[in-house]
């Protein structure tokens, strides 16, 4: 029998004052003690914390269920009937620590996932007829919950069939194309009947793992997915992390993985790339772009692993590997084409992430304008006397000025943050001194932090790049540069994330209880980020002065994109000092010319039509099960794919030079000066730099 839990009084630790746990029993139910704590801490120091009320449950119902089954081929609409009748009662059960709806769920999952088993290999036990004009529906949240298992597995069925026919369709372009180049004279040449036997195979194949993966999730596992769903209603950033999560989720950050270097998040059954790491080895090799959808792994020449519906560790381990060694991604790209990307792992070069600079002229140019790019906001956290960016790029600006440029450009596109005191100090750069951000936390007065140097570093012309992957410290360096009035922010609306999370050990508030430790550890909104105007970056992100076109301006991306994402508002404003010569009476006049000149540019059009391109393919949710129609279709996407490969075109008036203080360092190594040609060469086709240099040209 269990004994009572005993509350020993109040520990104050991190970031928490509640109650520790004391076990005298080895049966005590571990999934009590963890919900209690996690309810406890997000109820007392989550930043905004919800009402635990039928409001509160009816949304961790829904994002549970989403997550459960987000295809909607395992459960009936009678399951769900079933589960719904707990729907308002999710939150009386998270007060008292009862998983009752989640055992619920789990055993109706559970019975549905053998079903679906038998399901799979009937469907593959026989050839599918490719000449049938149907087709697969995707979108999920629209439909409805099958009617009973003969919906199911019909949905199964067609679902299978776009896999095997996106395989079969793979094999006949292969054979088709050794054939046109000769081939092998040993070369054998199959069938249809022969290839289409063989991708059913293959996928047979993928769903085999994929349901022996399925069998290996356990239950504490799946209750870690409940106990996130509850968290995630608090704020897409709060969540809790089993121990084997927060060591992936480490590595993911550090960046010092041997292996690609790119941040992935598991969201409606895909595993989506949320960032490349500045360095890595996806970084160098240049496919592998934000919001790309992983479908399938390969260790160099093997067959590759479908990773469709495979939880995110697992996907993780058969991309990560040693130094050296190749992986190939098939990648399903924003444009509805999928590409193999050939990577070799290898660890992150840090020279690639830190600050550097280069002078860029244009025909228009008398003399040339200083370029810094700053892929992240790094800093030595642990004190060990390693860089920080904002030092490094004092030193970028103090060569730029020796060089006698006549502006300054500061690139944070793709910056996804870092270090909040380098952004402080590098605002400091540009401005005498003064408040740069507020920091508010829970029920107390914002805190402002301050560039309290006098110095101003530089006082030229100065334009700042930014673009909807611009995140956390990027945006308040554009924010501070914005509100200041000190220069022009040019590009797009930027990520729009606000907030500050901390990671909090839960084991530090269990007396004993060795048992049923470790824990994991919670991941916790805290506090919020505001400008010195008052208005939170949160959500709005920052909106550039002067608005580029892009190829993602159509799409939902960014913070919000994110279910239950933290609200935009404001606080009162702090006291500040614009720049004693002010860029916004020139905005208007710059914008005008700006805007003639992106609409009579052919690569801004092009741009333009691929964000439109794009946008279709998000929404496109209908896929041809007919062979003809599928062949016709992706022909179209590699055609239109191939139109818009000029977008990348070298920009012949645009020269790109190294510093003649850095030369002497970059000759020295041939790998320095490989790295430095490719770098000038990837600004040469850079339509966006081209024109913050013609309006740098416009603002002297």
């Amino acid at each position: 029998m269990k004994n009572k839990l005993l509350i020993s009084g109040s520990i104050i630790a991190a970031l928490f004052l509640f109650s520790s746990y004391t076990y005298y029993s080895d049966d005590e139910d571990k999934s009590e003690v963890l919900i209690k704590l996690m309810m406890q801490g997000m109820e007392y120091y989550h930043y905004q914390p919800p009402a635990i009320n039928d409001g509160f449950s009816e949304e961790v119902f829904d994002l549970y269920l989403k997550k459960l089954d987000y295809n909607k081929r395992f459960l009936t609409k009678r399951d769900v009937d079933n589960l719904y009748k707990s729907r308002h009662h999710l939150d009386d059960e998270l007060k008292v620590g009862s998983f009752e709806f989640f055992d619920l769920a789990f055993n109706i999952y559970n019975s549905r996932i053998k079903e679906a088993e038998s399901y799979y290999r009937e469907i593959l036990n026989r050839p599918f007829d490719f000449s049938e004009k149907e087709y697969l529906e995707t979108d999920f949240e629209k439909m409805d919950y099958p009617r009973d298992e003969a919906e199911i597995k019909e949905r199964w069925r067609k679902a299978l069939k776009y896999q095997t026919l996106s395989r079969l369709v793979n094999m006949i372009e292969k054979q088709d194309k050794a054939m046109q180049e000769g081939g092998d004279e040993n070369m054998e040449v199959k069938s249809f009947a022969v290839l289409e036997e063989e991708a059913r195979a293959k996928v047979l194949k993928s769903q085999e793992n994929l349901f022996k993966r399925i069998e290996k999730i356990s239950k504490t596992d799946r209750r870690a997915e409940y106990i996130n769903a509850i968290a995630n209603v608090y704020d897409p950033h709060t969540g809790y992390f089993p121990p084997k999560d927060k060591e992936n989720f480490d590595i993911s950050m550090s960046g010092r993985l041997e292996g690609i270097g790119a941040q992935l998040s598991e969201a409606d059954g895909n595993i989506k790339v949320v960032r490349v790491v500045p360095g890595s080895a996806s970084y160098r090799q240049g496919q592998l772009k934000v919001n790309d959808v992983i479908l399938k792994v390969a260790q160099a020449d093997a067959e590759p692993v479908d990773v469709s519906d495979m939880a995110l560790d697992e996907a993780v381990k058969l991309i990560r590997g040693k130094k050296g060694t190749e992986v190939r991604l098939t990648v399903k790209k924003i444009d509805g084409s999928e590409i193999i990307i050939p990577i070799t792992r290898d660890i992150v070069e840090l020279e690639e992430v830190y600050a550097k600079s280069a002078l860029i002229e244009t025909g228009n140019t008398k003399k040339p304008i200083g370029y810094i790019d700053l892929p992240k906001f790094y800093a030595d956290f642990q004190g060990t006397g390693g860089r920080r960016c904002a030092d490094d790029v004092a030193k970028e600006i103090e060569k730029l000025t020796k060089n006698n440029v006549s502006g300054i450009i500061l690139d944070l596109r793709d910056n996804g943050g870092g270090s909040l005191q380098d952004v402080v100090d590098m605002a400091g750069l540009f401005i005498e001194q003064g408040p740069i951000v507020q920091v508010k936390s829970r029920g107390a007065k914002p805190r402002v932090l301050s560039d309290f140097d006098p110095t101003i570093q530089y006082d030229g012309p100065l334009v700042i790049m930014v673009n909807s992957f611009s995140a956390s410290a990027s945006e308040i360096m554009a924010a501070a540069i914005q509100d200041y009035d000190r220069g022009i922010i040019v590009g797009t609306s930027t990520f729009g994330k606000g907030t500050v999370q901390r990671f909090v050990d839960l084991d530090q508030f269990i007396t004993g209880g060795s048992n049923i430790k470790p824990l994991g550890e919670m991941k916790l909104t805290t506090q919020k980020f505001y400008r010195i105007n008052g208005g939170a970056t949160q959500l709005k992100g920052v909106v550039p002065d002067i608005i580029l076109p892009d190829e993602y301006s159509l799409l939902d991306l960014g913070e919000k994109e994110e279910e239950h994402s933290m609200k935009w508002d404001e606080i009162s404003p702090v006291t500040y000092s614009t720049w004693e010569a002010p860029v916004s009476g020139k905005i208007s006049k710059l914008r005008a010319d700006s805007e003639k000149r992106v609409t009579e540019n052919e690569t801004f059009k092009l741009i333009q039509e691929n964000g439109e391109r794009f946008k279709r393919s998000r929404d496109k949710n209908s896929f041809a099960l007919n062979i003809d129609e599928f062949k016709a279709e992706r022909k179209r996407i590699e055609e239109e794919a191939d139109k818009y490969k000029e977008i990348e075109k070298t920009i012949e008036d645009l020269r790109i030079s190294s510093l003649p203080q850095d030369l002497s360092y970059i000759q020295q190594d041939s790998v320095r000066q490989k790295r430095a040609d490719n770098w000038h060469k990837s600004l040469n086709k850079d339509p966006y730099l081209y024109e913050v240099m013609n309006i740098m040209n416009d603002m002297k």
